[in-house]
């Protein structure tokens, strides 16, 4: 346990997959430093469930005299977990419960009033009220002076995929960045990305797009380098309409559009709760190359209850697309903390799907894992 004078010393841990929540949370303590490795004084944390084996060990086995907090996917869904080898979770968004945690820290006082933390006391684990999420618009989405990312646009989603951590984190409810601050960051930045579950939805409750809205913001950026409707973000095919390529081909530099499909098998998109049709990741599929773009759509195999008739659907569609000049990335399913499949077993992956999903990737038409590790 760190002492009171290396309280002052504040360490975000930095891993290649963290950096846009470290963007976001360094503007709210200009004091922190980057390090790459546990340091004595307060190590903060932010990691998902991939990371957490190696971030476990690491926490274990350091000498230092640190005060441990962690955050991020993992954490939230796990606190019971990660309080096994840390001192406090923040456990859903930060940017008000971490700042508050450290200032109370600090100051040697009562940790009980910080909402939205877990920690151990003499009792066992304790959880704090939960805190309510955040409006976007009061923090920025990185330091213009510091490290800089993606301008998160959105959070929130109103679909519960059975898959996806994002409703546990950040809730069904969509909100979304001011267009005038998303302009203002946009000008520190030589290629401008977007952070957002879905970015056709910009603007809008999740469910209908506005169109009017997506304008507005395009119409209203730097002339730069835009890359909308790409990765990190992504798009869903009902969203994807006739009007709206037309104002990313207008406004934005980006040639690719990511869509997040999943499974060619209208059984298995109703089981996980995904909220359109196979035709509609045809008919988007199709609008996207009709107007200049390369499609690229994430599909998922080894879903929970998913048959091998199901999984050759999927690969039907998979090269239809490809067919037609668009790309696949491709991942093997991987049961998530918090989710509705977190207790269930993947369905193994045909020998088959293996072979054609291999060859396809010798002629840079998928990429990914699309096989279990």
């Amino acid at each position: 346990m760190a002492h009171q004078d290396q309280i002052q010393f504040i360490h975000f841990r930095y891993f290649k997959n963290n950096m846009q929540s470290l963007a976001v949370l360094m503007p709210l303590l200009p004091s922190a430093n980057i390090v790459h490795e546990p340091c004595d004084g307060i190590m903060l944390y932010s990691f998902a469930t991939l990371q957490a084996p190696d971030v476990f060990l690491e926490v274990e086995r350091s000498k230092t005299r640190s005060i441990f907090i962690a955050g991020g996917p993992h954490p939230s869904a796990r606190p019971e977990e990660t309080l096994r080898f840390f001192d406090y979770v923040v456990i859903g968004e930060g940017e008000e419960t971490l700042p508050e945690l450290i200032k109370i820290l600090k100051n040697g006082e009562d940790v009980s009033s910080v909402m939205g933390i877990a920690f151990k006391d003499k009792n066992g684990i304790f959880f704090t009220e939960k805190r309510e999420h955040v409006m976007l618009d009061r923090y920025p989405p990185f330091d213009i002076n510091g490290a800089r990312s993606t301008i998160e646009i959105t959070r929130g989603c109103p679909f519960s995929c059975a898959y996806c951590q994002t409703q546990q984190l950040f809730g069904h409810r969509m909100r979304h960045r001011n267009i005038d601050e998303i302009a203002i960051y946009a000008k520190f930045l030589k290629d401008v990305r977007f952070t957002s579950p879905n970015a056709f939805a910009y603007g809008s409750d999740g469910i209908h797009p506005r169109i009017e809205k997506i304008e507005a913001l395009l119409k209203n950026l730097p002339r730069k380098n835009i890359f909308f409707g790409t990765f990190p973000s992504e798009v869903r095919p009902e969203f994807i309409n006739d009007r709206i390529l037309e104002l990313v081909s207008a406004y934005c530099a980006n040639t690719t559009l990511s869509l997040g499909g999943q499974s060619g098998s209208q059984r298995i998109l109703d089981l996980i709760h995904r909220g359109h049709t196979v035709e509609d990741i045809i008919e988007g599929v199709e609008k996207c190359l009709q107007h200049g773009f390369t499609p690229v759509v994430d599909f998922i195999f080894g879903l929970p209850g998913e048959t091998e008739d199901e999984q050759l659907e999927t690969l039907r569609l998979i090269q239809w697309i490809t067919g037609k000049g668009g790309k696949v990335h491709s991942h093997y399913f991987m049961k998530l903390p918090g989710t509705e499949f977190e207790n269930s077993t993947p369905a193994p992956l045909s020998v088959l799907i293996g072979k054609t999903m291999g060859k396809l990737a010798l002629f840079g038409k998928t990429t990914g894992v699309w096989s279990k590790a």
